[in-house]
């Protein structure tokens, strides 16, 4: 190990995964280790944030020890400590804070506090180096955002969702036809067995605009389910999944693609819980293969969802650059990306 190495231990808890990782220099990742809690809130349809807080407790201890355990290092070697301090669930995200805070001031470690969203972003530098300017595509259960990037922490949210979240909108669709918790993943896999032959709306709002909505989709396909109901039709989920996702696909595509063209950026990044959705990236890598000036970086699917490994690479560059949390640093559920660190 080399003097000069720089160890950034992160701790994600921001809603149902419970993780702790070491990221080596920022790029590099030497230890990652996620507990997850979807067998526990499965059964109730959704995540529970009470009982995500208490599994967070149980479980925090046991993941940041088995990452120093598999980084075979010790706290001196660490550092800084960056966590989660929001947006997510507030007694979620409490409960890592608490322990960052806890580990920082007994081994008088400097501790960072780092947006969930710049996590998503900069999981991307663990499979490339970032060139800038860039865009990223950020899909998650909570958010749709494209954020457009000109240096290192530096954000400038370009478009977001008006309403329902792409996510957020999967899990609704997928109970809507009988799928289990999380929705996402089911829908995927189903609609790659259908045909989008359902004529389901896009939303494209005004002209220019980046922003999204995915509200009126899912009414759509409620009231679609509805009316053959009534008629004594009965559609194949598989073909509903496959036209909900075609439609999804369509306007994250077509408006990350215009997005792109307007910024002139040279890398575009997809972010979130989504990115591990096929029929996204599959559209995305035919969209952008031949499109030499732009360079499409998609993380692998253990980089997708919450990870404290995304958390500690963020939290590398703001601690390059100086920024410092103190144990005064609190829970913000409603946390906005900053426009620049």
């Amino acid at each position: 190990m080399s003097q000069t190495d720089q160890y950034i231990l992160g701790i994600e808890t921001s809603c149902d995964e419970t993780a702790a990782a070491i990221v080596k220099n920022g790029r590099e990742i030497v230890a990652n280790v996620v507990a997850s809690q979807i067998e526990s809130h499965k059964r109730f349809g959704g995540v529970v944030p009470e009982i995500a807080s208490r599994h967070h407790v149980e479980q925090l201890t046991i993941v940041f020890e088995e990452a120093m355990k598999q980084a075979e290092l010790s706290f001196e070697d660490i550092s800084a400590i960056a966590v989660t301090e929001g947006p997510g669930l507030v007694g979620a995200l409490l409960t890592g804070i608490n322990a960052a805070k806890a580990l920082a001031f007994s081994h008088s470690i400097p501790l960072v506090g780092v947006h969930h969203i710049a996590g998503h972003i900069y999981a991307n530098r663990l499979i490339k180096e970032l060139e800038f300017p860039l865009l990223a595509l950020v899909v998650s259960g909570g958010h749709t955002e494209l954020v457009y990037m000109k240096e290192h922490g530096n954000f400038k949210v370009i478009g977001e969702t008006l309403d329902d979240a792409a996510g957020e909108a999967y899990d609704k669709v997928a109970r809507t036809i009988g799928l289990p918790y999380p929705g996402g993943p089911h829908i995927d896999r189903l609609a790659h067995e259908g045909q989008a032959t359902i004529d389901l709306p896009r939303a494209w709002l005004s002209e220019g605009s980046f922003d999204f909505s995915f509200s009126g989709l899912k009414s759509a396909v409620i009231n679609t389910l509805h009316n053959a109901k009534q008629k004594g039709i009965e559609l194949d989920p598989k073909d509903v999944a496959a036209s909900f996702q075609a439609s999804v696909v369509d306007v994250l595509v077509t408006k990350t693609t215009q997005a792109v063209e307007k910024y002139k950026v040279k890398q575009l990044l997809l972010a979130g819980g989504v990115a591990a959705n096929k029929g996204l990236r599959a559209a995305l890598e035919k969209e952008f293969s031949q499109k030499d000036e732009v360079e499409l970086i998609i993380p692998p699917l253990s980089l997708c969802t919450d990870n404290a490994a995304m958390i500690a690479a963020a939290g590398s560059i703001l601690f390059d650059k100086g920024m410092r949390s103190d144990l005064a640093l609190n829970a913000n559920p409603g946390l906005e990306l900053n426009s620049s660190y």
